[in-house]
């Protein structure tokens, strides 16, 4: 865990999200988690009275609309919690000397380079969600520089709404599961991402800012794998802890149609964010063992 203690508070939007939860468990008294009614993009008036009443040290903003398929058709919803909002709230934190870290995402990116995407790739978004959040990531680096922006992808935790979770639910119930087998990338445990915020926190305050950290940078899991291969390592883990394992069979990206096109194949390079911060992403399957068996203790607890 980072020693991050001694300075003042870290204030974290999306405040009961999964990346929320794991910062607050991870980072201790010091994190200070906000959300609605308290902030709320929808109302620019929360941004500063929120952060004049925490006088935070550093801001996380991990608040997003995440509905990808209802963001095809509630388009001014996802703009103002991915686009606009995030942007007034690095001006703010600009003008307060604050530094702000963004979260982001691989939807940023069509998924048709056909190899992992580093960040000098162009974007190019091929939903409301992923367009929200590409234009967001330029509005909050023009409205402050010094920004620097996390892109994620396939976040699962113990904790929330996330497709781990959803998988082990599923197998308890079903002798048989179809989960999509063509769509890769890189699942991302939302403690080992919150332990890299914590990590890069603690060095601009340990050595004082560089130039160099502000930017874009991919923070992922390490390894890729598919949906399916990401649901049997998961289901094996419970089976570990006596659940019966299901037989999960492949589809094809067809066969599971959604509103919102997913990328076929989003996996992102977390080499910069290695070489500038000193912060290596753990190994997907070892996080996945530790996020199912914290999930099985917390049951038997």
């Amino acid at each position: 865990m980072t020693d991050t203690s001694s300075k003042g508070p870290i204030l974290v939007t999306g405040g009961n999200g999964q990346l929320a939860t794991s910062l607050a468990n991870l980072g201790g008294p010091r994190i200070d988690r906000v959300g609605r009614p308290e902030f709320d993009f929808a109302k620019p008036e929360t941004i500063e009275a929120v952060l004049d009443a925490h006088r935070p040290a550093a801001v996380v903003n991990a608040a997003a609309w995440t509905a990808v398929d209802l963001a095809e058709t509630e388009v001014a919803g996802a703009d103002a919690a991915n686009c606009t909002g995030p942007a007034l709230l690095a001006a703010a934190c600009a003008s307060r000397n604050i530094p702000f870290l963004h979260v982001s995402t691989d939807y940023v990116f069509s998924g048709d380079k056909g190899a992992p995407y580093l960040e000098s790739d162009p974007v190019s978004p091929d939903t409301v969600y992923g367009r929200t959040k590409a234009e967001g990531e330029q509005k909050v680096l023009a409205a402050d520089p010094k920004a620097i922006i996390l892109r994620t992808s396939w976040v699962y935790s113990a904790h929330g709404k996330n497709f781990v979770r959803t998988m082990i639910n599923a197998g308890a119930k079903n002798p048989v599961l179809k989960v999509v087998g063509d769509q890769r990338g890189n699942p991302t445990s939302s403690d080992d991402l919150a332990e890299a915020i914590l990590s890069i926190i603690a060095l601009i305050e340990r050595d004082g800012w560089k130039d160099g950290y502000a930017g874009i940078y991919h923070a992922c899991g390490t390894g890729e794998a598919t949906w399916h291969e990401l649901a049997v390592a998961a289901l094996e883990n419970a089976a570990r802890h006596g659940q019966k394992m299901p037989e999960v069979s492949a589809i094809r990206t067809e066969d599971w149609p959604t509103p919102a096109k997913r990328p076929a194949d989003s996996r992102m390079d977390n080499s910069k964010l290695n070489s500038v911060f000193g912060v290596k992403m753990p190994d997907w399957r070892q996080s996945v063992t530790r996020t199912v068996d914290t999930l099985f203790s917390d049951k038997a607890g």
